[in-house]
């Protein structure tokens, strides 16, 4: 008979609480178990005592027997000094997957198109800004030039009206 160490949920929904237990490795997990050693109340803060009670005896005498800890179990035996746990290296547990690494590369891309633009944009009416200025004296000049002709009607219509006040004059100076 294969045995092990293993947590066994108990308490209610959103409220776990587990029995620590040496059980047949082949029984379910909150099923019939041969021993308790002891508990463990993930809800209490991890510096209180009560998080994880252990019988460190009975847990010597199991693994003696041959029972094979869950991976949990095996920490919590190694913080209670009954079985160094071996600690797992896993570089790439840090890691994004590849997916994720795909979605960044792709916001970085589209970043980057937008930052090109945003400069692009930034450079266009400094651009057009020299353009307008190069063109405004153009703009000026032709402005000046109907100015200049619309001042000649004027001065011809008002030497036209000129010698028409003077004939009037004359005028009321016979009359």
């Amino acid at each position: 008979m294969a045995l092990a160490m293993r947590l066994s949920r108990g308490g209610s929904k959103k409220r776990p609480y587990y029995k620590i237990v040496v059980a047949d490795a082949r029984a379910p997990r909150d099923g019939k178990f041969i021993e308790r050693i002891g508990s463990y109340n993930p809800q209490l803060a991890k510096d209180d005592a009560g998080r994880v009670v252990l019988d460190a005896d009975r847990a010597k005498h199991w693994l003696a027997a041959g029972a094979q800890p869950s991976d949990r179990v095996a920490r919590f035996l190694d913080a209670a000094g009954v079985k160094e746990r071996k600690a797992s290296v896993n570089p790439k547990k840090g890691e994004p997957g590849q997916k994720a690494k795909d979605r960044a590369e792709d916001k970085a891309a589209k970043l980057a198109e937008a930052e090109e633009a945003a400069a692009a944009a930034a450079a266009a009416p400094a651009v057009e800004e020299a353009v307008a200025e190069e063109a405004a004296p153009a703009e000026e000049v032709a402005a000046e030039a109907p100015a200049a002709e619309e001042a000649a009607p004027a001065e011809e219509a008002a030497a036209e009206e000129a010698p028409a006040a003077d004939e009037a004059s004359e005028e009321k100076a016979e009359g």
